[in-house]
């Protein structure tokens, strides 16, 4: 059996072992009852479930939207997809007691519990949801019957009662409205769209960067949002406007750069630099890195397979560490492990689901290229004495 094959056995096991907690214990409308809440503030349990399965949903939607050519998983597929329809039923239908925090709802909160508690979370992750929509129409929308697509769509309406904060989270927003027009929302606000990409623009710094709003964080916001969201917002309306359309080569151009930056960061063991916020995202540090790859726009310096093998590498890492399952299969807060030091005060176990992210070349047949071969990547290389391509600036 070759590299790639064995690969996509493996990331495929990771992957069901992600979901399945989510996915079984919302199709039985017991997410609340059964996820336990890991957290710095208990507060967080009041956002954390919508968390949960937007996060899981925007990594696995390409997997679940494609047929697969091997029997099994394509039974494992159709499987899944039927559980995320469910999903999305149980966390959108206000009769459902895992519906989701969509309308902002939180007891009184005083001192610092108030301080900690953004009440627009339930934007950020009504936008990953969104994002899961827009990867799997077909399995994750068109699918759906026609009392839940009503029940979604009002859903996300919802989110217009917030303004989000001037950073990143634009783009939640945007991502929302985008998901709407997608769905033939006929009061779909451009508005929204329009501001988060041209304040994106304001904000871009160079070499594939853009600001976390005026100025640089080092983090990982670049991949775990900006780039994915941009990207795909501007393949989804970009033709409604001139301007917005006249992004669309420079958004591309950037994240492909950004996304050599990522592959260069991974280190010989799978590692990578721990700076920066929400690192108990995982694995999601490369969502524009694998983003990149399903959409096979890969900068000419990397070959597909080098990506595969360097994502597998941070898979093992991360999502192969001792204790980052507890007991009953649920993510625990950390990076390297079950460190619960790594969780700022936004962070709570529905959070973590982002680490799904990794999971969108699955989204690619099993005889695409990035599935095949064996490849170093490029510190794997460079540190054992192999001739490795010198890097450039955008």
């Amino acid at each position: 059996m070759d590299t790639g094959h064995v690969d996509r056995i493996f990331w495929l096991e990771v992957m069901q072992r992600v979901a399945e907690p989510v996915l079984t214990a919302l199709a039985a409308r017991q997410l609340k009852k059964r996820m336990p809440v890991e957290a710095r503030i208990v507060e967080r349990v009041y956002f954390t479930h919508l968390e949960a399965v937007g996060r899981l949903l925007t990594g696995i939607a390409p997997w679940l939207e494609i047929p697969a050519e091997e029997e099994q998983e394509e039974l494992q597929r159709r499987r899944y997809a039927e559980l995320a329809r469910e999903a999305i039923d149980a966390i959108s239908d206000p009769s459902s007691p895992d519906y989701g925090n969509f309308s902002f709802v939180l007891p009184p909160l005083t001192g610092a519990a108030r301080a900690a508690v953004d009440v627009g979370q339930p934007i950020v992750d009504a936008a990953f949801l969104s994002h899961a929509i827009l990867r799997a129409p077909t399995e994750l929308w068109e699918k759906l019957d026609a009392r839940v697509q009503g029940n979604l769509v009002a859903a996300l309406k919802a989110m217009r009662a917030r303004k989000p904060n001037a950073s990143n989270w634009l783009l939640f927003s945007a991502m929302i409205e985008a998901t709407l027009f997608r769905l033939g929302v006929a009061d779909w606000d451009s508005m929204r769209i329009d501001y988060a990409l041209k304040q994106h623009e304001q904000w871009y710094l160079g070499d594939g960067i853009y600001g976390d709003g005026p100025e640089f964080h080092a983090d990982y916001y670049n991949s775990f949002v900006i780039h994915p969201m941009l990207i795909d917002i501007i393949e989804t309306v970009g033709q409604q406007y001139q301007d917005w359309s006249d992004l669309r080569e420079r958004i591309l151009r950037r994240a492909q750069r950004y996304a050599v930056i990522l592959e260069r960061s991974i280190s010989p063991e799978g590692t990578f630099p721990v700076i920066g916020r929400s690192l108990a995202y995982r694995s999601g540090a490369f969502h524009l890195l694998a983003h990149m790859a399903l959409r096979q726009e890969l900068d000419h310096s990397l070959l597909p397979a080098q990506v595969r093998c360097a994502l597998t590498a941070v898979i093992k890492r991360t999502l192969g560490a001792p204790g980052a399952f507890d007991q009953n299969g649920w993510l625990t807060i950390g990076l390297g492990g079950h460190q619960p030091e790594l969780g700022e005060v936004y962070i709570s176990t529905g959070s973590l689901y982002l680490c799904a992210t990794v999971f969108l070349p699955l989204g690619l047949p099993a005889e695409n290229t990035f599935w095949r071969d064996q490849a170093d990547w490029t510190a794997r290389k460079a540190w054992a004495g192999i001739e490795v391509p010198i890097d450039h600036a955008l």
